[in-house]
């Protein structure tokens, strides 16, 4: 296998190099030449430093590994079957795909589980400009389409207008707004989680998200997948990052320091960056949070981990057993994000079917012992129906939905551009196909209108966007479902797909495709 991917010129670090022959290991220009003017990775960091590890132009993108991994999901296929149904009738007038249910549900026992029309949530939306500027359609939309939303960390240190006394917050009208609305459209199904980080629990986030929002799903958070470091964010001027560095975050560079100030002055420093400190892991120190969040009054406590070693997955998985976590979401390698460095995106971790594979043989292992295995949802560079579907058979019957990040946030960045568009007459002819007008343009535009009345004026078309796309997946996922006879998701097993590749089966124990069914095979044959 040749080199999985190429380093030194991206779209995501605005770099390239001058000739398309490379070193594949570096990814120097094969012949580097001396007056060139660029544009390679290596080039712009000669000029900018730092500031060309971070995708760019930060707040108005989101990124994704484009590293190609040896094993993915698209190694495994799903399975369907001419025999029978599961869930329903075997009657073809009754056995029709939309009459799959694809509800699901998390939740520890001995209490009401969260319930969710489809089986995908959103991944954390935090502190990014692209995150707060879209916020109304991710909001609305999710609450509509019946799934969980996510607000990531730090969304009360980095609001300007957060009022915080004796190193507590108590008023942050960002986080109030993002959690308020999607209460005030939130149905029987769904529910909003608020995560939390080092900066974050020592501000009091939790408790104030509890106590004054009526938040009811408080996440903890370990680390993601697209890096094993905190959370950060560009701060475009020196007064908001001495604001930042005074409540608590990690600020680079200094900007107390006289040469760093004088640099700004004089134009050559365009930009700093708030960095969240490293969470550490305990068990002690889990089950103590645990409590915490408990006595604040939590009806939910959940965890995200990331793309760490097997032993921190160990941890992950352990921990939440013992102390009932009601969901535990495990972040793969490959995914996206808002802001993380270009390099780690691509170069740490484990990937996401690799991941998923090791949580698998975990959750068996506690099985077997007779513990309790916690629901768990699976995240890292999904986005369509196949996906989820060869997630959830792939972890049955632990893995009970799939989060996901930069896919979720595509229709909401979407409708906010339509409606912009439509307003100034500048509808591009990606769009403009469909129709001039909103109702024209959304296939669910009438649908929304009937079903919310009056209402439906206050719903951004980034919501209805949303809530389109939403509809879309769980069409397709029944689609698949009705082919593989399996009219519920609680029926999908591991049986339910096949790998295509030797390594694929070695990595997933998911049979390789010339070995399943033999025996049957076989027994029919006789």
């Amino acid at each position: 296998m040749g080199n999985l991917m190429r380093p030194n010129g991206s779209t995501a670090t605005d770099s390239k190099n001058r000739i398309s022959e490379v070193a594949p290991c570096s990814g120097i220009c094969s012949v580097c030449l001396d007056g060139c003017a660029g544009n390679c990775e290596v080039f712009r960091s000669s000029l900018r430093g730092r500031e060309v590890i971070y995708p760019q132009p930060y707040g108005k993108t989101t990124s994704g590994s484009t590293k190609d991994y040896p094993v993915d999901y698209s190694h495994l296929n799903i399975m369907g079957t001419a025999v029978g149904a599961v869930g329903v009738a075997p009657d073809p007038d009754v056995a029709k795909f939309p009459n799959v249910n694809v509800e699901s549900a998390v939740g520890a026992p001995g209490k009401p589980k969260i319930k969710m029309k489809a089986p995908v949530f959103t991944g954390a939306l935090g502190s990014t400009d692209i995150a707060r500027v879209n916020w109304e359609g991710f909001a609305i939309g999710a609450a509509i389409s019946g799934i969980m939303i996510v607000v990531g960390e730090n969304v009360c240190g980095m609001d300007p207008k957060s009022e915080i006394k004796n190193g507590r917050i108590v008023h942050s009208p960002e986080l109030e707004r993002r959690v308020k609305l999607y209460q005030e459209w939130k149905g029987e199904y769904g529910n909003i989680l608020v995560q939390y980080n080092v900066e974050d629990g020592r501000l009091g986030v939790p408790e104030y998200a509890i106590e004054k929002l009526g938040a009811e799903v408080i996440e903890m958070k370990w680390g993601q997948g697209a890096k094993d470091i905190g959370g950060e964010v560009k701060l475009p001027t020196i007064e908001r990052a001495l604001q930042l560095k005074s409540r608590g975050y990690i600020v680079a560079p200094d900007p107390e320091d006289k040469a760093i100030e004088e640099a700004y002055e004089d134009g050559a420093i365009k930009e700093f960056e708030r960095h969240s400190r490293l969470g550490m892991v305990s068990e002690e120190g889990f089950a103590g949070e645990v409590a915490r969040l408990r006595k604040a009054g939590a009806k939910y406590v959940t965890l995200k981990t990331g793309a760490y070693r097997p032993a921190d997955l160990a941890r992950a998985i352990k921990f939440s057993s013992d102390h009932q976590i009601d969901l535990l979401t495990i972040d793969g390698a490959g995914g996206g994000t808002g802001m993380s460095p270009w390099r780690m995106m691509c170069e740490w971790g484990i990937p996401t079917i690799y991941l998923q594979a090791m949580a698998y043989d975990m959750c068996e292992k506690l099985r077997a012992k007779g513990k309790f295995v916690p629901d768990l949802a699976i995240a890292g560079g999904f986005s369509l129906e196949d996906h989820i579907f060869k997630a959830i058979a792939m972890g049955a019957p632990y893995v009970k939905a799939v989060c996901m990040g930069r896919a979720t946030m595509i229709p909401g960045m979407v409708g906010k551009n339509v409606e912009q568009w439509i307003k100034e007459g500048k509808l591009p002819n990606t769009v403009s196909k469909y129709g001039k007008t909103a109702e024209e343009i959304f296939v669910k535009y009438e649908e929304l209108k009937s079903i919310y009345g009056k209402d439906f004026k206050r719903i951004p078309l980034g919501a209805v966007a949303m809530y389109s796309y939403v509809d879309r997946l769980a069409t397709g996922l029944r689609q698949f479902m009705a082919g593989e006879r399996k009219f519920a998701l609680s029926y999908l097993t591991r049986d339910d797909i096949v790998s295509l590749t030797q390594e694929c089966a070695q990595v997933t124990g998911i049979p390789y495709v010339m070995d399943i069914d033999k025996q049957i095979v076989d027994k029919i044959l006789a």
